[in-house]
């Protein structure tokens, strides 16, 4: 933890905006001041594409000057600020609750968010924060120590003037994450009913985005068939792919991070093999060929990005898809949860199906296995001849005991 500095007050400030042509941002706009303890000079500049958005700059290191607040903070990272200020914002905290509170700082908050603008922390990319927390199945108490440091930071930066309201102090977030428990009991209740379902959906979602990017389509195939997470489809890559048993070794997946998405293991920091069944080997076949080396991901945006979850929603119009199609309830992890289902309804067995899910716990599988009611029909039915059978070979009978 860094020892957070003095903050000058009131500390004046000069100002200029430079013009420097043949630049795609050409209006340089910088501030300097004589920090009050060091006496150093020092300045920050940043450049615009407009004189106004330059001067609007200018203006608001001034009010944040006059507010007491270091101009430097008022541009800081959110990783970078609470760092600074953490000192401040644990102050009256006892010792345990101060451990799990840094803990989720560290592990959770700058992790997704640290790489922000502090000014540009709003309640709605906090509200998502929480939200991915609460779908990687972190419990209750975790997410709540997560967000109790978030909103102790963020109401410094409130108190430092560099925002006006608190983003981080969202409501609701309770009964989002009982929702979430509840759909983890029955995860089946959020699976697609069958294949054309699928596939209508697909390509419902190709249709919805710019310029009908087939390759929303692929991830959403790709996605369901191996009951795999949307991060884990943005992290294959060639050398992934086995054509000859057609295999895939799930190694990574692509998470938010400082400074954007980046690769890191999976969930579960152990590799697993999943089966590529044949409905998805042409597609995959498609852009092993069109891979330029071994490296290569098999699935990117448009422009050759990484793939999110938030990244495939935006992209398709995927609420307002999932509506028409008359799934309101259907998430981008729900995916999963269908892979997982139809896989249970073929009679993989659930040792099985745990390896390929990557579960840490036997549980969380057995909640995929739970009989429709034609199974049910099916085992009266095997019990009724097989008493049957035994009956007629003069076996003793059933009795009571």
């Amino acid at each position: 933890m860094n020892k957070p500095q003095m903050q000058p007050i009131g500390v004046p400030l000069s100002s200029d905006v430079e013009l420097r042509e043949g630049r795609p941002k050409p209006y340089k706009a910088r501030v300097r001041w004589i920090d009050p303890t060091t006496k150093q000079r020092r300045s920050k500049s940043e450049a615009f594409g407009t004189p106004e958005e330059a001067q609007a700059w200018v203006d608001g290191m001034e009010r944040a000057a006059r507010g007491g607040i270091d101009p430097t903070a008022a541009t800081m990272r959110l990783g970078d600020y609470g760092n600074t200020v953490m000192m401040l914002a644990i102050r009256g905290l006892e010792r345990k609750t101060l451990d799990p509170y840094m803990a989720g700082w560290r592990k959770r908050v700058v992790p997704t968010l640290g790489h922000v603008p502090v000014r540009m922390v709003t309640t709605g990319a906090v509200d998502r924060a929480v939200h991915g927390w609460i779908a990687d199945e972190y419990s209750r108490s975790t997410v709540k120590n997560s967000l109790a440091i978030l909103v102790r930071v963020m109401e410094q930066a409130v108190r430092d003037g560099i925002i006006d309201r608190n983003p981080a102090k969202v409501i609701g977030w309770q009964r989002e994450y009982q929702r979430a428990a509840d759909e983890l009991d029955d995860p089946r209740s959020l699976a697609l009913p069958d294949w054309e379902s699928l596939t209508r959906l697909a390509e419902a979602l190709v249709a919805s985005s710019a310029n009908r990017y087939r390759g929303w389509g692929d991830v959403v195939i790709f996605a369901a068939c191996t009951a795999a997470r949307i991060g884990e489809v943005s992290g294959v890559r060639a050398e992934d792919i086995d054509p000859d048993t057609w295999m895939w070794t799930v190694r990574r997946q692509t998470t938010p991070g400082p400074g954007g998405l980046i690769d890191k293991g999976t969930k579960g920091k152990r590799a697993r093999t999943v089966p590529l069944i044949a409905e998805v080997r042409e597609l995959v076949k498609q852009r092993l060929d069109a891979a330029s080396g071994p490296e290569s991901r098999l699935f990117t945006g448009p422009r050759g990005g990484r793939i999110s979850t938030a990244v495939l929603r935006d992209a398709t119009h995927w609420d307002d898809v999932v509506s028409e199609l008359g799934y309101e309830h259907l998430r981008r992890h729900d995916l999963r949860h269908t892979g997982l289902t139809w896989m249970a309804d073929a009679a993989v067995p659930v040792h099985v199906l745990r390896k390929i899910a990557g579960h840490g716990s036997l549980t969380t599988t057995q909640r995929y296995l739970h009989p429709d009611r034609q199974s049910i029909e099916d085992a009266g039915t095997a019990l009724s001849a097989h008493l049957t059978a035994r009956r007629r070979v003069g076996s003793p009978r059933l009795r009571a005991v």
